[in-house]
């Protein structure tokens, strides 16, 4: 057994009145973000843009709080944590449109609240996940080792495009629900439960939101222990999942359509779990200081995203 020591370890002044202050914050960030499509009609493009751009300025504007009352280090952490769980959320709004067609789910609108309860479910989850990964890597060294590799499994599986088939059939939670709850055939609108010869039973609603809540395990398993190399601070992980995964639905029904053009994604996010991969392996010979690996991230991201434009501006010429 070995007693965990980082370079990017902190001693933050956080307690249970600092966690409680997170927990409203995204309480009322949730709030905001069911509002918005409880208003009867549906966002436009223009409205789920500025949401977007909104919920970006919120973690912001955050991290600026954090960086002034915990210093640079954490704010920095924070930052570049916040950018790599974001970042890797992308890959989330590709499997939330395979599961929303699968499920021929019905409305945009009942596609916005089930995505909305999903992703607070996988919020919670992630959770639990934060915690046990805090545990085991303050209780045994060697887990940094056990992460490290993990990355670069998964980087290697997203360049080989190996997890590209997404098959929510074989989810073992959908399968356990349709096994022990009584289900109708039809959706009933936005309800998750309705009433069928007088009984209550669930609509096929409830199966998109724990299926979609549960998929997102697969992704903690891999941006979890991603943002761990970046800081060790569960504080710093948990606050950087939850800004990055509240406020995806408005960024997903902005993106859904433009998934396709994004053709270097899966090689951008591949390169970013290596090199974070690479950098847990080296956490007893390297420190990889926040710098660095915010940059990379930032650059990767950047690199991407150009090179998917001018491929696209390619295909587009082409084709004319």
């Amino acid at each position: 057994m070995f007693a965990a020591s980082s370079a990017n370890e902190l001693n933050l002044d956080i307690n249970l009145a600092t966690w409680g202050i997170l927990a409203g914050v995204i309480v009322v960030m949730a709030i905001f973000d069911l509002v918005i499509y409880a208003r009867g009609h549906v966002p436009s493009v223009r409205e789920n843009t500025i949401w977007s751009i909104a919920w970006i300025a919120v973690a912001l504007i955050f991290g600026a709080v954090f960086w002034w009352w915990q210093g640079g280090e954490a704010g920095s952490q924070f930052y570049a944590g916040y950018l790599l769980e974001r970042s890797l959320s992308l890959d989330n709004i590709f499997v939330f449109a395979v599961i929303l067609s699968y499920f021929a789910v019905p409305g945009q609108h009942a596609q916005a609240k089930v995505l909305a309860w999903g992703i607070i479910l996988a919020l919670l989850l992630r959770l639990v996940f934060i915690m046990l990964g805090a545990a085991l890597l303050d209780a045994f060294h060697i887990t940094f080792y056990f992460f490290g590799l993990i990355l670069l499994y998964t980087a290697w599986k997203l360049a080989r495009h190996d997890d590209a088939e997404i098959e929510p059939e074989h989810n073992p939670a959908l399968k356990f629900i349709r096994k022990h709850v009584t289900m109708s055939e039809e959706y009933d609108g936005e309800k998750v439960f309705t009433k069928v010869d007088g009984k209550r039973i669930a609509t096929p609603l409830l199966a998109v939101f724990i299926v979609i809540a549960t998929t997102d395990i697969i992704f903690a398993v891999d941006s979890i222990p991603a943002i761990f190399a970046v800081t060790q601070e569960s504080f710093i992980v948990f606050a950087a999942n939850a800004f990055a995964l509240i406020g995806l639905r408005a960024l997903y029904f902005l993106l859904v359509g433009l998934m396709d053009k994004f053709v270097y994604l899966t090689q951008g996010l591949s390169f970013i779990l290596a090199f974070i991969g690479v950098k847990m392996l080296l956490v007893d010979i390297w420190h990889v200081p926040i710098w660095l690996s915010l940059g990379v991230i930032v650059v990767t991201l950047a690199l991407t995203a150009l090179l998917s434009m001018r491929a696209d501006r390619k295909k587009t010429a082409s084709a004319a």
